[in-house]
């Protein structure tokens, strides 16, 4: 359950970083922007992401169909392992024993989960089926909804876009330590350094990567 957590995690992880670059494309422009976004649906003339070899637009689903099972099969692993932790604890928390993770960021990985969980529902609603338009219209396009959702009478949007990351970005933190360690990465005082620095790292660079665009369209440096 440990290995299938660890690895679903990193994937995830992959997967963000991956999101965060292209994100990134506001800074170039409308047009490189919502090139990527419908490239990735396989709607441009070149027939988007892995076409010819597999059917237009079929990559974004199975895509999807992936990051689904990833998801799912890190909260279930991470379900059952707490469970088993409690079972071994006598079925109480306070039960006395020595930490073994000492962070806030590791005491508090559960809930950072829930709440990462929820800030994807959140973003999938917005971007991706148009329930919630953060001040955008749904026939807009990817460029302008982005642009919409974090400037003007919606710049409040990026104080709470942030909060989210913070706790994302803890998770992750933690994530990304847990992930190595368990795949056997963590034999000694040396890799111990290396896997923390790398740890923090990631978890500093997502969050850059993920509040500039906002924060720059909240300043009206994208407009």
């Amino acid at each position: 359950m440990k290995a299938l957590m660890a690895v679903t995690g990193i994937i995830l992880i992959v997967f963000l970083l991956m999101h965060m670059v292209g994100n990134l494309k506001m800074f170039v422009g409308a047009d490189s922007f919502n090139h990527y976004a419908e490239w990735l649906k396989g709607m441009t003339e070149d027939g988007g992401i892995a076409y010819p070899i597999l059917p237009q637009g079929t990559f974004i689903w199975l895509f999807r169909l992936v990051l689904l099972a990833c998801i799912v099969a890190h909260m279930v692993s991470a379900w059952q392992l707490t469970v088993r932790d409690r079972a071994a604890r006598g079925g109480t928390n306070y039960v006395v024993t020595k930490r073994r993770a000492q962070t806030y960021s590791a005491r508090t990985m559960r809930w950072g989960g829930v709440i990462l969980a929820g800030f994807l529902v959140f973003h999938l609603l917005q971007f991706t089926v148009k329930a919630i338009t953060t001040g955008f219209k749904a026939s807009d396009d990817p460029y302008t909804m982005f642009v919409k959702s974090f400037s003007g009478p919606m710049s409040f949007m990026v104080v709470v876009y942030a909060i989210w990351l913070v706790s994302v970005c803890m998770h992750v933190r933690h994530a990304v330590w847990s992930s190595l360690t368990t795949l056997g990465l963590n034999t000694s005082e040396r890799a111990r350094g290396v896997l923390n620095a790398l740890a923090m790292a990631v978890a500093v660079l997502l969050f850059l990567g993920f509040i500039a665009a906002p924060l720059a369209c909240a300043l009206g440096w994208i407009h």
